[in-house]
C-alpha cells in the first residue's frame, strides 16, 4: 500500500475509535447515549466490548502521543465542553473520563469483604518468642505464589521478606487484571493523578473500616497520655493485636494490590493509601514511648517493644522505601518509637530502684508479718525475670553509685548500701541483685521501728525468707540472681531467726538455772524452797507473757514456722524437763503446789503450736493435768 493509503486506513481507524470512545461517554445524556448508565467492566457486561474499548484508547492515544498540548496538563471534560466530533485529544479526554468511572466502580463494587476476627487470629499466630515469624517454611512458599499472572508473580515476590507476613486476595485476579488495564491506559496517557487519587481514596475507605473494626482508635497523643493507666493497659493489649493484623496483613495486602494495578517501582498510590491509617496506628505507641515512667508501666511497655520489635523486619518490608521518602518515613517513625520504648524501659527500673529505696511508710505491720513493700518488690522482679530474654538485650550497663537514686541524697546523704558484684553476672542480674539489697537495707530500717527487739528480728526473719522463697520459686530469677547470693540471703534470715530465740528465749530458760538454789554450794546439800518457788513463779510469768504476745505474732510460710518452733522446743523442753524433774518434790512436799508447777512439759509443748499464729488462745485451755 502507499503512503496515502496508509494514512487514509489510520484515519479511518482513528475515526472508528473515536467513534466507540463516544458510545461510552460519561458526560453525555441518556438522549445522546443509551450506554451512559452501564459499565464496561461489570459483571455480566460483554468482554470484547471492554476489550475494543481498550484498543480504541491504545489507538486515539498513539495518535496524539507527541502532542504536548494533552499530556502537559490532562482533564476531564463536562458535558457542556464536548462536541459530537471531538478531536483526538477530546475523544482521548473523554475516554480517561470513562476509564476513571470504570476504575472507581471495579474498586467499590468488587473488592473482598475482609473477615476481620479471622485477620487477628491469624496474625497472632505469626508472634513467637523467638521473633521468627512463626510459620513453617511450606506455608511461607505457599504464600509465595500469588493468585495473579506469572508475570505479577516476579514483581511481587521481593515483598515477601518475612515468613510472618500473609497477604489475602483483595481483588479476584479477573478483577486485578481490569484494574492493570485501566491504571496502564491512564498512567500512558498522563492521567496518574487522577487514576491514583481514586484508587487511594477507595482503599483508604476500605482501611479505615477495617482499623474501625479491629478497634484502632483516632487518639492524638495527647489524648493518649490523659487516659488513666488501667484504660491505657487494656487498649495496649487490644492495640497490640490490631498491629499485627493491620501491618501483616492489612498493609501488606495492599502493597501487594498497589503494585499488581500499578508498576512495582510506583510508590505513591501506596503511599497515599495507607499513610495516613499507618501515621494513625503507630502514633498511639508513640505516645505511650514518650509518657510519664512510673514502675507499674513497665510490664506493658515491654509488650509493646516486643511487639514492635517483632513487627519490624515486617514493617520495613511493607513499608521499604523505594522511590518514596513518604513511605520509608514509616519504618523510620517505627523504629525511632522502639528506640524510645528502650529507653523507657532502662528509666522505669532506675525509677523503681529509687522508689524500693524510699518507700516512705513508717507504720510497723502488725505481728512483724511480711511487709507489703517486701511482696510487691519480689513479684516485681519475679514478672521481670519472665522477661529476661529482652531486657538481658535491653539493660546495658550496671548500677552505678553515681547514678543510683537519680540524683537524689547526693554527697553525704547517699546511703551505705552493698552492692554485691558476682561472677560473670549480666547487666541485668546487676540491677536484680541491687535491688533486692535495697530492699533489704529499707527493711532493716522499717525493722528499727519496732520497740521489741525480737519482733523486730522476727520481722526480717519473715521478710528475708520470702526474698528467699521467691527467688527459688521462680528457675529464671534464681538463674539471674545466681546460688551464691541466694546463700548470702538464707544465711540472713537464719542469722535472723537465731536472733530472735537469744532476745526472746535466753530471758525465759535463765529462770531455770540451778545458780543460787543450793543452799550450801554443795550439790547434795539442801535446796532453798524460796529461791526454787520463785524460779518456777518467774518461770511461769516469763513464758505466759511470751506466750500472750508472740501468740499474737505472725510467720505466714507454715514450713518456717514449724521449724521455728521445734527449734524453740529444742532448746525450751529439755531444759524445763530436767529442772522439774530435779526439783518437782521439793515444792510438791510443800504446800500449794499448783502455784509454783503450773505447768507439764506437755503442756509447754501444746503452747508452743499457738506461736506466731497471729491470734491469742487461751494458755490455761492448753493445759494437761499432771
Amino acid at each position: 500500500m502507499d503512503d496515502s493509503g496508509e494514512v487514509q486506513t489510520t484515519e479511518v481507524d482513528i475515526a472508528a475509535a473515536e467513534k466507540l470512545i463516544l458510545q461510552w461517554d460519561p458526560t453525555a445524556s441518556p438522549a445522546r447515549s443509551s450506554s451512559s448508565e452501564r459499565m464496561l467492566f461489570s459483571d455480566g457486561a460483554d468482554r470484547d466490548q471492554a476489550c475494543r474499548f481498550l484498543r480504541a484508547v491504545d489507538e486515539i492515544r498513539r495518535s496524539v502521543g507527541a502532542d504536548p498540548a494533552v499530556t502537559a496538563s490532562p482533564r476531564r471534560l463536562s458535558s457542556s465542553s464536548s462536541s459530537p466530533s471531538p478531536s483526538p485529544a477530546g475523544a482521548l479526554q473523554i475516554a480517561m473520563a470513562r476509564l476513571e468511572d470504570e476504575f472507581r466502580n471495579i474498586l467499590v463494587s468488587k473488592a473482598h469483604e475482609l473477615e476481620i476476627d479471622s485477620l487477628v487470629d491469624l496474625s497472632s499466630l505469626s508472634m513467637s518468642s523467638d521473633r521468627s515469624g512463626g510459620f513453617s517454611d511450606d506455608e511461607a512458599e505457599k504464600e509465595q505464589d500469588p493468585p495473579d499472572s506469572s508475570s505479577s508473580s516476579s514483581r511481587i515476590a521481593s515483598c515477601r521478606s518475612t515468613k510472618s507476613i500473609r497477604e489475602v486476595e483483595l481483588f479476584s485476579s479477573d478483577a486485578v487484571n481490569d484494574l492493570r488495564s485501566i491504571a496502564e491506559r491512564m498512567v500512558a496517557a498522563g492521567y496518574v493523578r487522577e487514576c491514583v487519587q481514586v484508587y487511594s481514596s477507595v482503599r483508604k475507605s476500605a482501611i479505615d473500616l477495617s482499623l474501625r473494626h479491629l478497634g484502632v482508635e483516632k487518639l492524638s497523643i495527647g489524648d493518649v497520655q490523659r487516659l488513666e493507666w488501667d484504660a491505657l493497659e487494656a487498649k495496649i493489649r487490644r492495640w497490640i493485636r490490631s498491629a499485627r493484623a493491620c501491618v501483616r496483613i492489612i498493609f501488606a495486602s495492599e502493597r501487594r494490590l498497589s503494585e499488581l494495578v500499578f508498576e512495582p517501582d510506583e510508590a505513591a498510590p501506596f503511599a497515599e493509601t495507607v499513610k495516613s491509617a499507618a501515621i494513625q496506628l503507630f502514633g498511639f505507641a508513640e505516645a505511650i514511648s514518650i509518657g510519664r515512667r512510673s514502675p507499674e508501666k513497665l510490664f506493658k511497655i515491654l509488650d509493646l517493644h516486643d511487639a514492635i520489635s517483632d513487627l519490624l523486619p515486617d514493617v520495613a518490608a511493607v513499608f521499604r522505601s523505594d522511590t518514596s521518602d513518604s513511605i520509608s518515613s514509616i519504618h523510620t517513625q517505627v523504629a525511632e518509637t522502639l528506640t524510645r520504648l528502650t529507653e523507657a524501659v532502662r528509666g522505669i527500673l532506675s525509677e523503681f530502684e529509687s522508689a524500693v529505696l524510699r518507700e516512705p511508710s513508717r507504720i510497723p505491720v502488725p505481728g512483724g508479718t511480711i511487709h507489703p513493700l517486701t511482696r510487691y518488690v519480689m513479684n516485681y522482679i519475679s514478672l521481670i525475670s519472665d522477661y529476661r530474654q529482652t531486657l538481658v538485650e535491653l539493660i546495658v550497663s550496671r548500677p552505678s553509685a553515681s547514678a543510683r537514686f537519680s540524683g537524689e541524697d547526693s554527697g553525704a546523704g547517699v546511703p551505705e548500701i552493698e552492692l554485691p558484684e558476682l561472677e560473670n553476672q549480666s547487666p541485668l542480674a546487676s540491677h536484680l541483685v541491687w535491688i533486692i539489697a535495697i530492699l533489704q537495707y529499707n527493711l532493716e530500717n522499717k525493722a528499727n521501728l519496732y520497740k521489741d527487739a525480737s519482733l523486730s528480728h522476727l520481722f526480717l526473719m519473715n521478710n528475708v525468707h520470702y526474698i528467699v522463697q521467691k527467688v527459688k520459686g521462680s528457675p529464671e530469677l534464681r538463674e539471674l540472681i545466681g546460688d551464691d547470693y541466694l546463700k548470702k540471703m538464707t544465711g540472713k534470715f537464719r542469722q535472723s531467726a537465731t536472733s530472735y530465740q537469744r532476745a526472746t528465749w535466753v530471758r525465759v530458760l535463765y529462770c531455770l538455772r540451778e545458780e543460787g538454789i543450793h543452799v550450801s554450794g554443795s550439790f547434795s546439800s539442801g535446796v532453798s524452797k524460796s529461791t526454787l518457788r520463785e524460779r518456777f513463779k518467774s518461770f511461769n510469768a516469763a513464758f505466759e507473757e511470751t506466750h500472750r504476745i508472740q501468740a499474737t505474732w505472725f510467720v505466714p510460710d507454715t514450713q518456717l514456722r514449724e521449724e521455728l518452733r521445734i527449734s524453740i522446743s529444742e532448746k525450751l523442753l529439755p531444759a524445763y524437763r530436767s529442772f522439774l524433774g530435779r526439783f518437782r518434790q521439793h515444792i510438791e512436799n510443800g504446800k500449794h503446789p499448783e502455784m509454783y508447777i503450773k505447768y507439764s512439759v506437755e503442756d509447754l509443748e501444746l503452747a508452743l503450736a499457738d506461736f506466731f499464729e497471729g491470734c491469742a488462745p487461751n494458755l490455761l485451755s492448753r493445759k494437761r493435768s499432771h
